[in-house]
């Protein structure tokens, strides 16, 4: 799994970094959904698949993120990172 940083412009366009974007196509249809504070980037082609766990990985990501501003975080290396990752996405 491969997480970036990207922001919108003053148009509206959002800058797809490039490690993301060589999984996907030229002229390839993107959909995106909108779930309460999340926004969430499929490939319409896998629209129907996985979209439980899509949401279920955002709502994560949110609640991260809110971890994250009240400063709640510990440090932890990449070795143990990768490791409760692993353990999070068998949950």
């Amino acid at each position: 799994m491969n997480i970036d940083i990207t922001k919108m412009s003053s148009k509206g366009q959002i800058v797809i970094p490039k490690e993301m974007r060589k999984h996907i196509k030229e002229g390839e249809k993107l959909v995106i959904i909108h779930n309460k504070k999340q926004l969430i980037l499929k490939k319409a082609d896998d629209f129907n698949k996985n979209l439980e766990e899509d949401l279920e990985f955002a709502k994560r990501t949110e609640e991260a993120w809110k971890a994250y501003d009240r400063r709640e975080f510990i440090g932890q290396d990449a070795d143990e990172f990768l490791k409760d990752l692993k353990k999070w996405a068998k949950e």
